[in-house]
């Protein structure tokens, strides 16, 4: 029978530095895209409903109180959103959209927004609201 060597010793520690590394790496790639998703929309004073539900979004349109407009939080005209609506038409066979109005926007102006997007052929829209959190 041969001699144990100073190789076959007993491991007694575990390095945890590889993983303290993979953990940091992770956090840090989940800050950023939780930073890229809440950049899409703009500060506004939405609407209460008690009756929200969440919808998948190609086209976050924005209408601050003044009749401003924003596609994803980027400020844009009207020819640029229909030109963007195209892209978009282009990427998603059927490409919805989600109007986030201030409470504060003068009506005309949503269903202006409306009507752009139906002479775009985007048929499936929503609006952006506050849920409210206390139920009577």
């Amino acid at each position: 029978m041969a001699a144990q060597t100073l190789d076959d010793d007993m491991i007694t520690g575990i390095n945890v530095t590889p993983l303290v590394d993979i953990t940091l790496v992770l956090l840090v790639i989940m800050m950023v895209t939780a930073s890229y998703i809440a950049s899409k929309a703009i500060p506004m004073e939405l609407p209460k409903g008690a009756t929200g539900e969440t919808t998948p979004t190609v086209l976050a349109v924005s209408i601050t109180q003044t009749g401003d407009l924003f596609l994803d939080a980027a400020p844009i005209d009207e020819a640029g959103l229909r030109h963007k609506i195209e892209i978009a038409r282009n990427e998603h066979h059927d490409p919805q959209a989600v109007i986030a109005a201030d409470g504060r926007t003068p009506h005309a102006k949503v269903v202006h927004v409306i009507d752009v997007l139906r002479q775009e052929n985007v048929t499936k829209f929503a609006f952006n609201i506050d849920p409210e959190t206390d139920r009577k």
